[in-house]
């Protein structure tokens, strides 16, 4: 990396489930550096697979916070070795896993403002946090916070109206309210609690950073802290100045934080676009402009703020059941092989013949708790609802059937949420591991019936890196300006790079199959419900 330069670089961190990812981005918006630090793989000592812990009890799931800042001082090593120049670093910010609360003891803001910068961050551990193990969102254990909670405000919907959520057991307003009804000395024991997202920055002032979350257990406010109210001075990308000792980069000005699919959405998307995130799970996320109506709220979605544009709101669809779903399809089906997979996909025709496959392994969300594989066959007019065995559906016809249903499950949601008055959807950028397959990215296409760009693969941790850019150019244009503003002059052609166009006769073959599929989808409801 050329150290001569003077020009500024900002740093953006994403604390995920299974690895801590830092991206490194210059004046212009080009990425200079990238590193990561696998937890399972360069820091298999804490125990962990794919990131987590199970158990002791049944559905807990979380992980070590000792691992995250050892995760930290790694990368930081990671960089200096690669060459990096701190001293060119002028902001720094991130994001954290969606869902999760770290638990800071009665020492830690004390241990916080006195880290010795000649030791590794991993002095805070143990004595700065009350457990030592953080839940995150794959953490199911909080069933009975969630009925208590919906029951106390009238119900799942009434809930969602005035949240933009039903409760959902990975939701940290229940894992606080779980803790201190289980565990209640490591309650008592806890000074502050904070998300993921907002347990970064605190490592980088030296203070616990402040939260926008309201209490969800009983006299839990103090141990919360201040809110950031939502305002325009409050936006992601604002400024809270301070730089722990305990950190080697004496250059930062700026740390905030927020969640990763907000992040994503500020990396890759400006409100009208779309974001389809192929990964683990499947995540469609709607960045939804300023309207007269609001979006509708449902209870299988969720209704977010936008991070960085007044007003505008984020809509997000997730599904568990994303690429573990398609791999075994793949195994199934197309011998383990990507190659005879898109094969299959396209020796068959738009619509599949009929076919339909749901395809569970594991509990869902949307549609909710629905487990198992569903096939069916359709009349072209959609009158008739036939469920198939599995030896009467084509093997040829499963790799197709599973990408239209995922897909066509989103498409079936999207005007429901949209407002009537929403301008029409500009693109749709898709990220993810599946995200490289030419074959996915055109049947999105022709589903969504909208254009398919592709940009860069560490869209959460790139949307840290352009916060902490935000913030600075903020100060440089006197506190005024908005992020699409400052997003206006990059040179974004060579990043942003179109790979799919909609063909218009697959476009209206599935338009025609949505209510077809809503038929099959209530099937399959209906028929978990007699199950259960």
């Amino acid at each position: 990396m050329d150290g001569a330069s003077s020009s500024p670089f900002f740093l953006g961190f994403d604390l995920s489930t299974q690895s801590l990812k830092a991206v490194l981005i210059s004046e212009d918006s080009s990425v200079a550096h990238e590193s990561a630090v696998h937890f399972d793989r360069d820091l298999p000592h804490h125990g962990t697979t794919n990131g987590a812990i199970r158990g002791p009890g049944i559905g807990e799931v979380t992980s070590p916070v000792h691992m995250w800042l050892e995760a930290f001082d790694l990368i930081l090593e990671r960089m200096k070795a690669a060459g990096v120049d701190f001293g060119r670093i002028l902001a720094i910010s991130g994001d954290g896993q969606q869902h999760g609360s770290v638990y800071w003891s009665l020492d830690a803001e004390k241990m916080l403002t006195t880290l010795d910068p000649s030791k590794p961050l991993d002095q805070l551990a143990p004595g700065a946090f009350s457990l030592p193990n953080a839940p995150i969102w794959q953490d199911s254990s909080t069933t009975r916070e969630c009925r208590e909670l919906e029951a106390a405000v009238g119900g799942a919907q009434a809930l969602a109206d005035l949240t933009g959520s039903r409760a959902y057991e990975r939701f940290t307003g229940t894992q606080i309210a779980k803790i201190r009804r289980v565990s209640p000395e490591a309650y008592n024991a806890t000074s502050r609690v904070s998300l993921v997202s907002s347990f970064m920055p605190s490592v980088f002032l030296g203070a616990i950073a402040p939260i926008e979350m309201h209490a969800e257990a009983p006299n839990c406010e103090p141990k919360l802290g201040p809110n950031r109210y939502r305002e325009e001075a409050c936006l992601a990308g604002s400024a809270l100045t301070g730089l722990s000792d305990g950190v080697s980069i004496q250059a930062c000005v700026d740390v905030d934080d927020l969640c990763d699919n907000p992040a994503t959405v500020v990396a890759l998307s400006t409100p009208g676009d779309a974001i389809l995130s192929l990964g683990t799970s499947t995540t469609f996320l709607l960045s939804i402009p300023p309207a007269d109506t609001p979006p509708k709220r449902f209870t299988t979605s969720h209704l977010l703020s936008h991070p960085t544009t007044l007003d505008a709101q984020i809509a997000m669809l997730c599904y568990k059941n994303g690429a573990l779903a398609r791999e075994q399809v793949r195994d199934r089906y197309a011998n383990g092989d990507w190659t005879r997979f898109n094969e299959l996909v396209e020796q068959t025709v738009v619509g599949n013949d009929g076919y339909l496959g749901f395809y569970f392994p594991l509990p869902e969300i949307i549609p909710p708790n629905v487990h198992g594989n569903f096939l069916f066959h359709v009349t072209p007019s959609a009158t008739d609802v036939a469920s198939v065995l599995e030896d009467t559906m084509p093997a040829a016809a499963h790799p197709r059937a599973i990408l239209e249903s995922q897909f066509l499950s989103i498409r079936a949601r999207i005007t429901a949420i949209l407002p009537p008055d929403a301008p029409p959807l500009q693109r749709l950028v898709v990220c993810g591991g599946s995200s490289a397959n030419p074959v996915i990215r055109q049947l999105a296409a022709d589903v969504f019936g909208m254009r398919v760009f592709i940009a860069g693969q560490q869209g959460a941790a790139e949307g840290g890196a352009q916060l902490a850019r935000y913030a600075w150019w903020r100060t440089q244009n006197g506190g005024v300006g908005t992020f699409e503003e400052m997003r206006a002059t990059d040179p974004m052609g060579g990043r942003m790079k179109c790979v799919a166009e909609p063909r218009d006769a697959n476009v209206a073959v599935y338009a025609g199959l949505i209510d077809a599929y809503q038929k099959c989808e209530d099937r399959v409801v209906m028929l978990c419900e007699a199950f259960a």
